[in-house]
């Protein structure tokens, strides 16, 4: 599985913005998406974008959990729905709660080691695509969402099988206390954090508006990275102690040899959130886990191609690795 950036796009950081910014995701139209209101298990609830198979039968259905502050039209969401529709699989993206473009209803939103919210969604994933004759359920997770996805793996373990055949994480941090140090210093904090705190604090604002003396508002304000901002909003608001309590108890990286179902983890050595030593070796995981470890792709960016390029190739690559688990390719003990 082996890859190479283009000569033109050098380093992790051209390998992550341009290719969420100006590389082609798909030929042809943009997806084409219908959304599902499901109610959660506590009365609040999440949309679910679906892009049904164009194919008669029990085909696929190929879930897809996004990054932080991601959705449906993600720029890698929207290649994993043309790599879908090319292999006539159905496809769903479940938006993580207050990502889908309205703000959810409960004072909790999401984090990186969600697993209990997506043992569920996986689990009605798997359900309602059977009940309309379809076939198996095949599951990825980008970034954040990969975390998350493999966090629920490791607590699954042997009743992963009952929802899913495999599983696949592009770029997630796996070791969140690294990948949030990493993300918290010099250009990483002057672009990828003030990016992503300029949608999460007024997140945090509309919920504090819903729910006065949820956090303090003062110390919101003032976080200036990701670290400030879980410790007033994210931890305490879904039971953890602080940053470095959320951090160790949602890394997944600890537990990945508790994993019972095929697995395929990918993380780029450039990637510029993920410090390199940082990543898991053969040794740190169980023999249902797969991982590659290409030496360039940035952080969810992997482009090919000349300007201005195109994010194909990823998606085809875990696309197709998953797809080797579907009933005609039985899942073995060992994932090749």
């Amino acid at each position: 599985m082996g890859y190479m950036a283009p000569r033109w796009l050098p380093g992790g950081n051209l390998q992550t913005i341009w290719p969420a910014l100006y590389a082609r995701r798909f030929d042809g139209s943009a997806p084409a998406y219908r959304r599902e209101r499901w109610t959660a298990p506590d009365g609040d609830f999440i949309d679910v974008d679906f892009a049904d198979a164009a194919l008669p039968g029990p085909q696929p259905l190929l879930v897809l959990f996004h990054g932080l502050e991601g959705s449906s039209r993600s720029h890698y969401a929207e290649a994993f729905a043309a790599f879908a529709a090319g292999q006539g699989m159905a496809y769903a993206v479940p938006h993580f709660r207050g990502c889908s473009g309205e703000m959810n209803l409960a004072p909790r939103a999401y984090h990186s080691g969600d697993y209990e919210e997506i043992g569920w969604i996986l689990q009605r994933m798997h359900d309602q695509h059977a009940l309309h004759g379809g076939g198996p359920v095949l599951a990825v997770g980008v970034s954040l969402g990969g975390n998350a996805l493999l966090r629920w793996a490791c607590e699954a373990g042997d009743t992963a099988r009952d929802s899913v055949n495999a599983v696949a994480s592009v770029s997630a941090p796996l070791d969140l206390a690294a990948g949030g140090a990493a993300i918290g210093r010099g250009f990483n904090r002057l672009v990828y954090t003030r990016m992503f705190l300029a949608t999460m604090k007024p997140k945090a604002l509309a919920k504090l508006a819903q729910f006065p003396g949820l956090f303090d508002r003062e110390r919101l304000l003032a976080a200036r990275d990701l670290y400030a901002f879980d410790d007033v909003f994210t931890a305490p608001l879904h039971g953890f102690r602080n940053t470095d309590d959320y951090w160790a108890r949602g890394s997944s990286k600890p537990h990945l040899s508790a994993i019972r179902v095929p697995t395929l983890v990918v993380n780029a050595l450039n990637d510029p959130f993920i410090p390199a030593w940082s990543l898991p070796g053969p040794d740190e995981v169980g023999p249902y886990v797969t991982l590659w470890q290409p030496a360039h792709g940035g952080h969810v960016g992997f482009p090919l191609g000349l300007p201005p390029g195109h994010v194909r190739d990823m998606p085809e690559r875990v696309g197709g690795w998953l797809a080797g688990f579907a009933p005609s390719n039985p899942p073995q003990a060992r994932a090749q």
